[in-house]
């Protein structure tokens, strides 16, 4: 069962989930990061990491939020594999981020 981003990731993108990552399933778009639902092995690395609490297992998700993952246009250009390659959002906190 995949790992889902869900709302709290939006407008924030803190990319901590993203370096935690053994497979490299993350995905950029312009207001959050998306989990490839197709390539994401369930090993619970980027939940606990995540600093808005923005990803949950796929059961916990709403069909929404499971849905906009599953329908992100996943594109090797998109793909982010360090947290230094992540675009922060207007949202983003210096204070959540850690630092």
């Amino acid at each position: 069962m995949p790992f889902v981003v869900q709302a709290a990731c939006v407008n924030c993108k803190y990319g901590d989930c993203v370096d935690v990552c053994p497979v490299e399933c993350f995905y950029e778009g312009d207001d959050m990061l998306y989990i490839n639902p197709d390539e994401c092995i369930d090993c619970t690395a980027c939940e606990p990491v995540c600093p808005v609490s923005a990803i949950v297992p796929e059961d916990q998700a709403t069909q929404e939020w499971i849905d906009k993952n599953a329908n992100f246009a996943y594109d090797e250009d998109k793909r982010v594999s360090k947290k230094e390659d992540v675009t922060h959002g207007p949202n983003w906190d210096e204070a959540t981020a850690g630092g």
